[in-house]
């Protein structure tokens, strides 16, 4: 197993009351995994979000939580229900409707990795998804939940900026190379977080250069639906940002713009932690 399930930076003080989470970043890959996979170590990881969670590291420093995963996305990924069972790879687990997502091998336990690449060469037992979850995808979603829930008790209202990175070739479109969105903003179509908020974190990327579009192709997965509950005064936004901005896709390893643009980041971080109730209300007094 994964020596960790996820690992929690804290602020000095808490003056946010937004959560920064990197679910698909984790990295700490088991030798019984990589022995049982048919990939090699490189494949293997090409669904994860590499260096994401270095890029929102900071998000303490202004004040808010940073939570981020210590398992790979695909060991067990956490931004999928635990009840997404794929019954072409767990042994015991009937179909039940149509869910796309197991379809395609990208439940809770993931069957393939990035362009449909298996991962092993026959079915796992049921006893190995459950420990996975168990162990691994439970307390996670624990220690999110209650973060979300202090924030919201602190504050009056808990926004989690759920931090991920997608493949170049996930937002290549027709037209000029200038116009592909570098940042893609999940909120379910406003079903997830308030619009005054997913307006605001727009902003923050789009004042720092980077070209914004929303809920195309990316408008958020189980962590969105499951977390966003505006009505309630908990917001949840998926943030994607373009892999080939700061790292080689092909050898998982920054790229010489890593560092220019994690210095970037560092002020879209500032600016979102500094979201909160006050500005709602001012927002609603206009």
């Amino acid at each position: 197993m994964p020596s960790t399930s996820y690992h929690l930076h804290l602020p000095d003080e808490f003056t946010s009351c937004v959560v920064f989470a990197s679910p698909h970043s984790g990295r700490d890959y088991p030798w019984s995994f990589l022995r049982g996979t048919i990939l090699d170590e490189h494949t293997i990881r090409s669904s994860e979000d590499a260096f994401v969670d270095r890029l929102f590291d900071c998000a303490p420093q202004f004040g808010a939580a940073f939570l981020r995963a210590g398992a790979p996305r695909a060991y067990v990924d956490l931004n999928r229900a635990c009840d997404e069972l794929d019954p072409a790879l767990i042994d015991g687990v009937r179909k039940v409707g149509n869910n796309p997502r197991i379809a395609s091998g990208l439940g809770v336990v993931p069957r393939v990795v990035a362009n449909g690449r298996a991962i092993y060469r026959g079915k796992l037992p049921r006893s190995e998804a459950d420990k996975r979850i168990t162990r691994i995808w439970r307390p996670y979603h624990d220690k999110l939940g209650e973060l979300l829930v202090q924030s919201r008790a602190q504050f009056g209202t808990s926004i989690l900026i759920d931090c991920h990175s997608m493949p170049h070739e996930a937002v290549r479109q027709s037209g000029k190379k200038s116009d592909l969105p570098q940042i893609v903003i999940g909120d379910r179509f406003g079903a997830s977080a308030s619009s005054e908020i997913v307006e605001r974190v727009e902003a923050a990327f789009a004042q720092a250069g980077l070209r914004v579009v929303r809920n195309a192709p990316f408008a958020g997965a189980f962590i969105t639906q499951h977390y966003g509950r505006p009505s309630q005064n908990q917001h949840a936004i998926q943030i994607e940002i373009d892999r080939s901005i700061y790292m080689d896709e092909k050898t998982v390893r920054p790229n010489g713009n890593f560092h220019p643009f994690r210095k970037l980041l560092r002020g879209v971080v500032a600016d979102l932690a500094a979201i909160g109730p006050q500005q709602q209300e001012q927002l609603a007094a206009e």
